[in-house]
């Protein structure tokens, strides 16, 4: 994180260190900060109007500059966001939260500013849509593809991944940070979002994929602790992942564009509510979702489900039809 202002790389540190959030998401704060950062200079007539964003310095901004930020100026942020860089509002929303938090430890925690101009900044609405995921069928398409890959090393690597997102509906940041050692029978654990560990319990395919694939891991491993491995035998990168998804997603006749590592987390809470009979508190903690209401999109996705249950309840038939017949 170069070209970073104190004042920013203090906020990182205070939201890595004291509240506990993953590096990742630290990231994406400071992304967020900084495009927001480098706009104000543009904004102010700081830099050329026609300036690139990303040739924008922001190492020389204080406290003083921060004070000058108003309501006005955040609605102009979002408006260019949302016009000249085409974020969506899932996109935006995420930048609001980035803002609003910023703001928030400024005006709250350190008290260096005397008005918090986010305090009004509201979230763009958000599109309600369902969650993408593959069907029963194309998932067991996805895995047969697998199954054909010649190299066995690379053939029972992968399909034990898959395999995981699949039954599992682990991110992919759990994925590759799976060491061999915290397997242990039917329980796995990884480290979720905040540095969060949950235990993910094993169903027989993913034992015997995790098994099958154990049996042949390189014992030669340049990271000893990493379950899955790269070609280089080093802990596999989410990178390599999302790549070798996307080859055996078009290799089944699936478009890469729709499906992605994250739809296959999608596919396996999808699967589990359509056909495990799952409660959603159940799924909350199998996901590792902090709120409930993250969970909820999945109780949408199987309207007949939902009619039938309506129409199993022993008061559905009519009891006007009923009193009715007893006259006749």
């Amino acid at each position: 994180m170069d070209d970073i202002p104190l004042i920013l790389e203090d906020y990182l540190n205070y939201m890595e260190t004291i509240r506990g959030k993953s590096p990742n998401t630290v990231k994406e704060y400071f992304f967020d900060i900084r495009i927001f950062l480098r706009f104000l200079k543009i904004r102010y007539r700081l830099v050329e109007k026609n300036t690139p964003l990303e040739e924008i310095e922001i190492y020389d901004i204080d406290i003083d500059f921060i004070k000058r930020v108003t309501i006005q100026d955040l609605h102009a942020f979002i408006s260019f966001v949302d016009k000249n860089r085409g974020n969506g509002n899932s996109a935006k929303a995420r930048k609001v939260a980035s803002i609003r938090s910023f703001f928030d430890y400024l005006h709250t925690k350190i008290n260096l500013i005397e008005k918090n101009p986010a305090n009004n900044l509201e979230f763009p609405k958000t599109d309600n849509r369902q969650p993408v995921y593959l069907t029963l069928e194309q998932a067991k398409s996805l895995l047969d593809t697998i199954s054909n890959n010649p190299n066995e090393l690379f053939r029972k690597r992968d399909y034990a991944i898959v395999t995981l997102f699949l039954n599992c509906g682990l991110r992919l940041s759990e994925l590759v940070s799976i060491d061999i050692h915290k397997i242990k029978e039917d329980t796995l654990t990884v480290i979720g979002k905040g540095n969060k560990e949950r235990t993910i319990y094993l169903n027989d395919a993913c034992k015997e994929a995790l098994n099958d694939y154990i049996k042949i891991r390189p014992k030669d491993a340049k990271d000893e602790k990493a379950l899955f491995l790269s070609k280089r035998k080093n802990r596999i990168s989410t990178r390599a992942v999302q790549h070798m998804i996307d080859k055996y997603l078009e290799k089944t006749g699936l478009d890469p564009s729709i499906y992605s590592t994250h739809k296959l987390r999608h596919t396996a809470a999808t699967l589990m509510y359509k056909y495990g009979n799952v409660d959603i508190r159940a799924l909350q903690d199998i996901l590792g979702h902090e709120n409930v209401a993250t969970t909820q999109i999945y109780t949408h996705i199987d309207d007949e489900r939902l009619r039938e249950a309506v129409n199993s309840n022993p008061l559905s038939h009519s009891h006007i039809e009923k009193e009715k017949n007893k006259g006749d």
